[in-house]
């Protein structure tokens, strides 16, 4: 699973770092990753010369990880839930990875791994087709498995409303402030393979049992062209630890 998280996974791009950096509004020189997975986001951060503190608690991910980030990286077997909250940082983050975290105590817990006005970020969406027709095929094709991919917002926010969660959590929470919601589009192009390999790492698929979970597989690749156009767009929450919680 690692090694497929690490090929059918797209990247963070450099525009990723510049609005996070702009937002800090001065020098990021230490962050924390919460669920590194296989490092994409870690890469972003690390050589921008930000020495990061990458967790996660599964050990085939961080040992993918190991393999693609600069040496300097530090590496923390963990989940979130069982960080020590003793060291501060000026940056914490998450990419795609906060829906895993418990919702009790999240968010006491994230500031106290945070420096008085330190920043949170959490980025990450899903990938979609973009030819609607390609789209319906595939939604055809998928039926009989599995009635959508989608995956629910945690706080149960609809996705016709303007903020987002988590960034809706963020708003309500004592320790935060200056929350922020942004999005970087982008667009990526896939082998129909590559395609269905992206799949395989969505957890809607995973839960499946292995034999039904392929013939879902084979059943989506044959209405797919050899290669599809995905929406990749990005959505960013920022938000500010209180100096004064």
């Amino acid at each position: 699973m690692a090694e497929a998280y690490e090929r059918f996974r797209p990247g963070y791009p450099a525009e990723l770092y510049d609005l996070v950096a702009a937002y800090a509004d001065g020098p990021l020189r230490t962050a924390l990753e919460i669920g590194a997975g296989t490092g994409k986001a870690t890469r972003l951060f690390a050589q921008r010369g930000i020495t990061v503190t990458a967790t996660e608690p599964d050990s085939a991910m961080l040992a993918e990880l190991r393999k693609h980030v600069p040496a300097d990286v530090r590496t923390v077997q963990a989940s979130f839930e069982d960080l020590r909250t003793g060291e501060r940082y000026e940056l914490v983050y998450a990419a795609a990875s906060l829906h895993w975290t418990k919702p009790e105590g999240r968010w006491p817990r994230m500031a106290a791994l945070l420096e008085p006005g330190g920043v949170f970020a959490s980025f990450g969406g899903p990938l979609r087709l973009a030819d609607r027709a390609v789209q319906k095929a595939v939604d055809e094709a998928r039926a009989p498995f599995l009635a959508t991919d989608d995956i629910p917002s945690p706080d149960g926010t609809p996705p016709d409303r303007e903020m987002q969660w988590p960034g809706t959590e963020l708003q309500a929470s004592e320790w935060f402030t200056d929350v922020r919601q942004a999005v970087i589009e982008r667009r990526v192009t896939m082998s129909a393979r590559d395609y269905v390999g992206h799949l395989s790492t969505v957890s809607a698929y995973l839960v499946l049992p292995p034999a039904e979970r392929e013939r879902a597989f084979e059943s989506i690749l044959r209405v797919l062209p050899d290669a599809v156009e995905l929406e990749a767009d990005l959505t960013i929450h920022l938000a500010r630890r209180r100096a004064e919680a």
